[in-house]
């Protein structure tokens, strides 16, 4: 039974001892565990950088850039929360410091605050309470879980701290609790796990006014009875309450292993909730065990420019492994820097079964990537390209194929002869460069007897851009008579969306970027297919 709209209660989760120990994808799992008992979940994150957005920050500093419906560049665990609680977020499931900051400094400029002195108590902190209140009310959720990015400790995060700890005596100690993420680290030379990063994480969140009612407890080896009581005795926690948040297979995994020390009974206890018993079996055979046991295997290349950082391509990886779960098959991602190719040659691509290139910006590694495409065209190696990857497909198919020796994107020679890839027409004006590209879900209508027709199964669909430059239509005849196919276009506007080329067991490329849709129950069409073709291509 879900505990209505106007009852929405709302649990924060922070962080503590050190960076990247996945509160985002607890987050997630918490969310998944609470819709399976019937709740409806929303998730919000804050990060405590200055920027705006994420959209202007290089890769290997951020990671991944996720792109939600409405045209939002946000952190890149909006895609986890999409990917387990199957949602659609929007721009109000992020916030930064940056925008909270420009909210109030708006307010102030147009006499907002009717001449008071502008602090971050209360000013600075009633903005990003008003944040957390907007999701409950605009998704009308039963529970909003807020991620607050950072750890215990940073000065950036202090703000939204502070705020998580008015909330709740704002909005009542049964409406609000506070879960804790934090490691036990295991010192192989003592042989020991260690409590005392932790006992001084919480310490710290308890000076700045918040006791957490929930611990997760980050380790590589299980935690004994006794550990977990020292835990409970100095972080005043309940013993019940000490979770143990072991290293897992796969991410997947997670929500089974909450499940299985009660969490959402004790959340739900703690929040004083009544709701259905429900279990996590579909999500078990369907997820977890078609992943832990697979039938098949394949070995599948993704050629990028910012392979050195894992989060980069995030959701291209997680929608790969999706692919792999529609299949029965295990996914062996090899991850392959473009620039790599450009120096060692071809070889590196030897025994992939599939080739996958991604979006990126910028002319570093492109010759690399166009290589790697030629290489799957000429040996009929299943091929997806992704945004820019489908850009320099147009490319390598004009210079190599039509005869075009210097064609070229206007984004890295706008001296070019041939122009194949050139500036959106909206974009020719356009001075600042943080949300100012064609952003979010767009609607592609599709060519019948296609391979995206037959991976979708329908004529219209719709998905996610992130990009300036698109397929110059004034080389469409010449290529299409060669041999390319226009397997999409943007309708009223006649943008090329999806290519592919004939003759070609299975190549297709696209201007948006299908990983953004991908569940792992739900999995992308066409990473679906792109992982049964790389299978038909590894048996032969």
């Amino acid at each position: 039974m879900s505990v209505g709209i106007y009852m929405t209660k709302f649990i924060f989760i922070t962080g503590g001892v050190i960076s990247s120990l996945g509160k985002g994808i607890a987050s997630a799992s918490i969310g998944k565990l609470l819709q399976s008992r019937g709740l409806k979940v929303s998730l919000l994150k804050f990060d405590p950088y200055i920027n705006v957005d994420p959209g202007t920050m290089n890769p290997f500093q951020h990671g991944e850039v996720y792109v939600t419906d409405d045209g939002a560049e946000t952190d890149l665990d909006l895609g986890h929360y999409e990917r387990f609680i199957n949602t659609r977020t929007t721009r109000w499931n992020n916030a930064t410091t940056g925008q909270i900051y420009d909210a109030v400094i708006s307010r102030e400029r147009q006499g907002g605050y009717l001449g008071k002195t502008v602090q971050v108590i209360p000013h600075i902190t009633d903005e990003i309470k008003s944040r957390v209140r907007k999701v409950g009310q605009k998704t009308g959720a039963d529970i909003v879980i807020v991620e607050i990015g950072g750890t215990v400790g940073d000065i950036e995060s202090l703000p939204f701290l502070e705020a998580a700890r008015q909330f709740r005596l704002d909005s009542g100690r049964e409406n609000v609790i506070y879960i804790h993420l934090t490691l036990v680290p295991y010192i192989k030379a003592a042989g020991e796990l260690k409590t005392k990063p932790t006992q001084h994480s919480v310490g710290t969140l308890r000076e700045i006014g918040i006791q957490p009612d929930l611990l997760l407890c980050r380790t590589e080896f299980p935690l004994s009875q006794s550990m977990k009581d020292k835990i409970s005795l100095f972080c005043n926690v309940a013993p019940e309450a000490v979770i143990e948040a072991r290293d897992v297979r796969t991410i997947y995994e997670i929500p089974l292993t909450y499940q299985e020390q009660k969490v959402d009974r004790i959340i739900c206890k703690l929040l004083g909730l009544r709701c259905r018993k429900k279990d996590l079996k579909e999500w078990k055979e369907m997820v977890v065990d078609r992943l832990s046991k697979p039938r098949y295997e394949v070995n599948i290349a993704v050629v990028g420019k910012y392979i050195e950082l894992q989060d980069s391509y995030k959701s291209i990886y997680e929608a790969l492994i999706h692919g792999g779960i529609a299949n029965y098959a295990r996914v062996n991602i090899h991850r392959v820097e473009s620039e790599k190719i450009e120096s060692d040659g071809k070889s590196v691509l030897s025994g992939m079964a599939g080739i996958l290139v991604p979006g990126g910006f910028g002319q570093r590694g492109i010759l690399g990537k166009i290589q790697a495409i030629r290489f799957a065209r000429e040996n009929k190696i299943p091929f997806l390209g992704i945004c820019l990857g489908m850009q320099c497909a147009v490319i390598e198919f004009a210079r190599n194929v039509c005869g075009m020796r210097n064609a070229d994107s206007t984004e890295f020679n706008n001296r070019t002869p041939f122009p194949v890839v050139s500036l959106l027409s909206e974009q020719r004006t356009v001075k600042n460069l943080g949300g100012t590209m064609r952003l979010g879900a767009f609607r592609c209508k599709l060519a019948e007897k296609t391979l995206s027709f037959a991976a979708y199964r329908k004529k219209i669909i719709s998905e996610r851009h992130r990009h300036r430059y698109e397929f110059n239509s004034r080389y469409m005849k010449k290529m299409t008579s060669a041999g390319m196919c226009i397997a999409g276009k943007l309708p009223g506007r006649g943008l090329v969306e999806i290519i592919e080329v004939k003759n070609h067991p299975w190549f297709v490329a696209t201007q948006f970027h299908p990983e953004f849709k991908s569940r792992p129950d739900f999995p992308h069409p066409l990473f679906r297919d792109f992982v049964k073709k790389a299978l038909q291509h590894a048996k032969n």
